[in-house]
């Protein structure tokens, strides 16, 4: 790597973050640790790394805060880890933005390996088309954009991204786990109800009369983007 790439972990088990430290630092990373929700963020402006590694457990801010605090400024990959016992609840980790995760205790080598490949799927988004455009509909995946009527929507990331997958293929069904796999990238032992809470919340800002596109439910299988 000619630059390095940069990996910030947030875990408050300092021998966890130094045991990781040490792997990835083999592998060629640039690491920075931090180990309290508080500071978590303050170090994530400061650092700029490409991708972090978030505890669900921490003293000041949990997890969760954090993981919601870095999605309103970035988009950048986010690996939860979970103790063993701790109930993670996969929905909200997804809901929140969280690409992957890991139950502890893990093998170092399998979260470089994670890490390697979340790093590849996400700097391979930049060689997609990063437009798809149809009357009155215009979405943009460099700038995270969504035009209807020439009106710009808000959508978070996790959204505008299911909906750019759909609309990209445009009449062609996917199944909810289809969809898990493609656009939050892994396979998430079937809880598909996070990808009809998504398609809900596109359907209550996108969903307008007589459109000749629409995001539609096949029942049994999936959805589509239907186009006329």
């Amino acid at each position: 790597m000619h630059s390095k790439t940069k990996v910030l972990i947030i875990d408050d088990d300092v021998n966890i973050c130094e045991l990781i430290k040490l792997y990835m630092e083999k592998e060629g990373f640039e690491v920075a640790t931090v180990y309290d929700g508080i500071k978590a963020l303050e170090v994530f402006k400061s650092f700029a790394p490409n991708i972090v590694v978030l505890d669900i457990m921490l003293p000041g801010a949990d997890g969760w805060q954090v993981c919601r605090e870095i999605r309103k400024i970035s988009n950048i990959p986010i690996m939860m880890l979970s103790a063993k016992g701790e109930t993670f609840d996969k929905v909200l980790g997804l809901e929140l933005g969280a690409d992957d995760y890991l139950v502890k205790p893990f093998e170092p080598k399998e979260l470089v390996a994670r890490l390697k490949a979340i790093l590849r799927r996400y700097n391979n988004k930049d060689i997609d088309s990063k437009e798809v455009v149809y009357p009155n509909f215009v979405i943009n995946k460099s700038n995270y954009t969504l035009k209807i009527n020439d009106k710009e929507l808000e959508l978070p990331p996790k959204e505008l991204e299911l909906l750019f997958f759909l609309a990209s293929h445009p009449n062609k069904v996917f199944t909810r786990e289809q969809l898990l796999e493609h656009v939050w990238g892994f396979d998430f032992y079937g809880d598909s109800r996070t990808v009809d809470v998504h398609i809900k919340r596109i359907r209550e800002k996108i969903d307008q009369e007589g459109q000749c596109w629409q995001l539609k439910t096949v029942w049994g299988v999936g959805y589509k983007f239907e186009v006329k």
